[in-house]
């Protein structure tokens, strides 16, 4: 179709809209109707799972952690093998915790501070290629408070001599805030080994969790299996698949039910204006129009008015769930809704669209 039969289409379409007020109404606060109704439940559904799902996830529901006493025998050597597992978004090994305490104030607090091997740092906001590999600590803002450095500005003394230079501050993801305050040195890639007290992974998904907790373990080799505890978030990610399923499965039938129930509404809506309007349609078939022009014009017309119904739901129901201050569904399932009103009601109007096309010119013409 060109571009100018598509614009004469369009315009005819919305001068038939303005001819039938009454139906055109109708047809544009149905579909309006069925969007805020399902937004107000569907929707008001959907942005509580999304809720409680962010609520569990930020409790680490992808997150693995392994421990490894001094005599499991766990050591450095295991990130190589673990770094190529399948199935793991992120993955770092860290040391015991050593004591350090204000290079300046050999009696100050004393912070828990832990060598870490990884080659992703940036999840912590740490440089990835530290200017000093190996030289630099990063502490978060709880560990520099307690160590009288606000500003990141100083350095550290561990209790075993070794002193570092502070490089700035960390974020402490979710998965970590556990070990606040936190001190971090990261260390570069080497041949030299170094015992690895602690394991934190975190799977892609949350259906991972158990075969990739499986897999590290398989993989540690560790002198005494009896040293070595694994802590997952297996069960949380189980209440979270539980959740979604059943969450989902009452959203998608209560869609099917206020789609089915537009759709039959539209459709008799629509069948009601054929019958009223069978001479005009008669006449413009007498005028040269084909079956398949009255059939594009009615169901154009009825994806108009949908559109502007699906338009106006959505912003009252917004307006609605604004007011009484309850969460609003993500925009995915904003545009999906209004997709699916606008397709349900261009599909409810295609039967009457065909009785349309046949009606014989000779008969809706014929005086009586």
């Amino acid at each position: 179709m060109t571009r100018e039969r598509l614009g004469a289409l369009l315009r005819e379409a919305t001068a038939s809209a303005r001819s039938q007020p009454v139906a055109s109404i109708l047809t544009l606060l149905i579909v309006a109707g069925m969007i805020v109704a399902v937004t107000l439940t569907t929707g008001r559904t959907v942005a509580a799972e999304q809720g409680v799902l962010s609520t569990i996830d930020s409790a680490g529901t992808r997150s693995i952690v392994i421990r490894a006493d001094d005599g499991a025998g766990v050591t450095s050597e295991v990130m190589t093998r673990v770094r190529a597992v399948e199935g793991i978004e992120w993955v770092a090994g860290f040391s015991s915790a050593i004591d350090a305490t204000n290079a300046l104030v050999p009696d100050g607090t004393r912070v828990p501070t832990r060598y870490v091997y990884t080659d992703d740092l940036a999840l912590l906001d740490i440089p990835e290629k530290p200017a000093l590999p190996g030289a630099l600590a990063y502490a978060s803002p709880d560990a520099l408070e307690q160590l009288g450095l606000p500003d990141a500005a100083g350095g550290i003394t561990l209790t075993t001599g070794a002193g570092y230079a502070i490089a700035g501050p960390l974020s402490t993801p979710d998965f970590l805030t556990g070990f606040e305050p936190l001190v971090l040195i990261p260390q570069p890639e080497s041949t030299d080994v170094h015992t690895v007290n602690l394991i934190i992974a975190i799977a892609e998904r949350p259906e991972l969790v158990a075969p990739v907790a499986d897999t590290l373990v398989s993989l540690l080799a560790p002198n005494d299996a009896s040293k070595v505890t694994v802590q997952t978030s297996e069960a949380l990610a189980q209440l979270r698949t539980l959740i979604q399923g059943q969450l989902g499965t009452f959203s998608r039938g209560l869609v099917l039910v206020m789609l089915a129930i537009t759709g039959t509404l539209v459709a008799i809506i629509l069948y009601g204006l054929v019958m009223m309007r069978r001479k005009d349609f008669g006449r413009r078939r007498a005028l040269g129009a084909t079956r398949g022009l009255i059939i594009r014009l009615i169901l154009t017309q009825t994806a108009l008015l949908a559109l502007v119904g699906t338009f106006t739901g959505t912003l009252l129901a917004a307006g609605i769930l604004i007011t009484v201050g309850d969460p609003l569904p993500g925009p995915v399932f904003l545009i999906a809704n209004g997709i699916l009103a606008t397709a349900t009601a261009t599909l409810a109007a295609l039967l009457p669209a065909l009785l349309a096309s046949r009606r014989e010119p000779i008969r809706e013409l014929r005086v009586p």
